[in-house]
């Protein structure tokens, strides 16, 4: 009875088996075929390991049990009459029906178990795991990684050169390079496709990949390039059965600089290459337009305060997003307060894209900005560089929104006061309740208006008295007007014709009635130059002459401001009272003068070591400094020298000369990064002279010429012949060439 129960488990054992052998199949296949695309056995491992992992997650061959067998095994052969599970039951928990059955389902079973096979198509895993092979096989032989179907024409002047290293050729034929390629794959943000070419030299973008791929005819051991790359060894792609042999590597440049290759054959000789460079790009920045914004733009409080521009934004390979850097500064002096915020375009940056142009309108009143503040703005933009973007900004503009009415600090006439009056804005709250009483008029009544008016007429009548204080004016108005008004010599079409400031009349900014003076002053008298007359107002004002014409024009518009109030008519009276606001800003700033401290405070002398002639504290200052005067260029002098004993002696190579020659090359690569086409032939050439290869005196004087204009030039120039242009050196020479005759 225990015979059906062990045939139950081979059977699921074998299962398994056929599960693990089915995925191993599919792994293996995959892996052959990416390991010819790729030639990379890391590569190939991982893929193996990731089909074997998935066809086994699918496939679950741990859900097969003796149970799941029995069932299948019921299923598929019909003499069992469904009755295997008996043969793992315990037979003495069975009747004796049950164990007559059991006995019977054994003998079945161990007789036709081998007409059953698990549900495993392990012949099609096989044929595909086949088929994956020959085609990766296939492909290798026609395509290379990252290229097309069709192989690159190498043109003759960009076949690699291979010369022997050794002075001595071989007396065998070398390996030659059949074909060549170098495949340039960009950065992904650039959204550019791979590129080959046949050229080793490349001007590549910064962060692009470089994938070269040399095939051999004959054999080769190994391949390396030298240079920038530190000696790095190529790997192997593929070895054929007639010797032929590839070899790729694949590099990412961070630096600009130059390279060559070398390989080693089966017998150990060496061959080298021509030098090539590689050029690292950098990725620009975007470039910013502001259209249609002055840099500095003023508002006036009564201005609509908005600002509209356009902004063209492009970049090389695409803009990652753009936004305004906004700055609002309130207050001034030491309670000036800045609030920095981030605006948005009126439409969504486009990502990716090369050119972009936005628009923007900014509302300074939805920013909370009020009279005297101001803004600060810039544009930021960045494209999709990775891992770090560029970052690009605009220049800065600025708005401002006037404050008539804000005063600072100010020296007058060379005196240490302040004597700007602190009512300079007295003239700017007139107006404001001027302007409110013409908002309310609708809902007043004609007393309660006439008396508003009336009032605001006082106040302007009191600010013209104070003005008055400052041009020298001591009565009672500051301005002498005649109180008698003679109403009937005014026209009867204006009624106003007595009490306002005519503009028109021949007494045009007088006001001040001709007095009579006594003329009989003596004219000669010592002090009239030195004395500060009070009752002259031109003499006792606290202004200069150009100060004054302008504070006595201010006074005259409040004069007529004072008029219009006074007759309830307060609308008449705003252009005068702007006016003179106007003139007192004007007074304020012309008058200011700013002084900037400078220098320093040195410290207080001790009078108790004044004059003392005590220096024994006193202590000379030493300073040391090293200087470092190693000539970067040394290599280079000392293979200028070394080449000219060559050529004058002819002489042979040391090994110190062979090193000299190796750090010359190393310092010309670095000079030859800013000049490529300048310098590349020279340092291919000392490339050459380092390996000992037989080289032509031309050659070695080509190579000390390449030297010689990589070293600065001598500031010191060559200073022309004198030449005398006078006229009498002019006949002395004419007459010598006519002797000569």
């Amino acid at each position: 009875m225990e015979e059906g129960s062990n045939t139950i488990q081979r059977f699921t054992t074998a299962w398994r088996q056929q599960e693990l052998l089915l995925a191993f199949c599919y792994a293996f296949g995959s892996a052959v075929f990416v390991g010819f695309l790729t030639c990379n056995i890391w590569v190939s491992c991982i893929a193996f390991l990731l089909v074997f992992g998935i066809i086994i997650l699918f496939r679950k061959p741990w859900n097969i049990t003796v149970h799941s067998s029995s069932d299948y095994l019921d299923t598929h052969l019909h003499t069992t009459e469904f009755s295997t599970s008996l043969l793992l039951s315990d037979s003495n928990n069975l009747s004796r029906i049950a164990q007559l059955q059991r006995a019977k389902v054994d003998l079945q079973l161990q007789n036709d178990v081998h007409l059953v096979r698990p549900q495993t198509n392990l012949k099609r895993a096989i044929s595909i795991a086949v088929i994956l092979i020959f085609t990766g096989f296939i492909l290798s032989q026609f395509y290379s990684y990252g290229t097309g179907s069709e192989a690159l024409v190498v043109p003759e002047k960009e076949k690699i050169n291979f010369q022997s290293s050794a002075a001595v050729l071989p007396s065998y034929e070398p390996p030659t390079l059949e074909s060549q390629k170098l495949t340039i794959s960009y950065p992904v943000y650039t959204r550019k496709s791979a590129e080959s070419t046949s050229s080793m030299n490349a001007k590549i973008l910064e962060g692009s990949n470089l994938y070269w791929q040399l095939d051999f005819k004959g054999s080769v051991r190994k391949v390396e390039m030298e240079g920038m790359f530190s000696n790095i060894e190529m790997g192997v792609m593929r070895t054929n059965i007639g010797g032929n042999s590839a070899f790729a590597k694949a590099y990412t440049p961070k630096t600009s600089g130059y390279y060559n290759f070398k390989f080693y054959d089966s017998l150990g000789a060496s061959y080298i290459s021509d030098m090539y460079a590689i050029e690292i790009i950098k990725d620009k920045a975007p470039e910013i337009k502001i259209n249609g914004l002055p840099q500095f733009t003023s508002f006036d409080h009564q201005d609509v305060k908005e600002l509209s521009f356009t902004t063209e934004i492009s970049d090389d390979y695409g803009i990652s997003h753009a936004a305004i850097v906004a700055t609002v500064s309130k207050g001034a002096g030491e309670s000036v307060k800045f609030r920095e915020e981030r605006l948005a375009f009126d439409q969504p940056v486009p990502t990716g894209q090369k050119v972009v142009t936005l628009f923007k309108k900014i509302n300074l009143e939805e920013l909370k900005m009020e009279i005297g503040d101001e803004l600060y703005f810039y544009i930021e933009t960045s494209d999709e560089k990775a891992p770090k973007p560029n970052i690009a900004r605009s220049e800065t503009y600025f708005a401002v929104i006037k404050d008539t009415v804000s005063d600072s600090f100010a020296v007058e006439g060379t005196l240490g006061a302040d004597l700007m009056p602190d009512y300079f804005r007295s003239q700017r709250q007139l107006i404001i309740d001027t302007e409110k009483l013409l908002k309310e008029r609708p809902t007043l009544s004609l007393a309660e208006f006439t008396s508003r008016s009336n009032a605001l007429g006082f106040d302007q009548k009191a600010l013209r008295l104070k003005y008055g204080q400052f041009m020298g004016d001591e009565d009672d108005s500051g301005i002498a007007v005649d109180q008698e008004i003679h109403m009937d010599e005014s026209p009867d079409d204006d009624p106003t014709a007595g009490y306002r400031h005519d503009h028109d009349s021949e007494n045009e900014h007088n006001l001040v009635e001709e007095a009579s003076h006594d003329h009989d002053t003596d004219e000669n008298s010592p002090l009239e130059n030195y004395v500060h007359n009070h009752d002259d107002p031109e003499e006792a004002t606290l202004f200069t002459a150009s100060l004054r014409g302008k504070l006595k024009q201010a006074m005259a518009e409040m004069w007529d401001s004072e008029l219009h109030l006074r007759l309830s008519d307060p609308k008449t009276s705003l252009p005068y009272q702007y006016r003179a606001l106007q003139l007192i800003q004007e007074i304020k700033n012309t008058a200011r003068i700013y002084v900037h401290r400078i220098g320093f405070d040195p410290p207080p002398i001790k009078e108790e070591k004044r004059l003392t002639g005590e220096i024994k504290d006193l202590t000379n200052i030493y300073e040391s400094k090293t200087i470092d005067t190693a000539d970067p260029l040394s290599a280079i002098r000392e293979s200028i020298e070394i080449i000219e004993n060559r050529l004058q002696q002819n002489t042979t190579l040391s090994v110190g000369d062979k090193t000299a020659f190796a750090k010359a090359g190393q310092q010309l690569a670095m000079i030859a990064i800013n000049e490529p086409t300048k310098h590349l032939k020279t340092l291919q050439l000392l490339k050459w002279l380092t390996e000992e290869k037989p080289q032509s005196r031309e050659v070695w004087k080509s190579v000390q010429r390449g030297l010689l204009r990589a070293l600065p030039t001598n500031d010191l120039q060559i200073s022309k012949g004198y030449k005398s242009t006078g006229s009498l050196e002019r006949m002395f020479y004419k007459e010598l060439q006519q002797g000569d005759r």
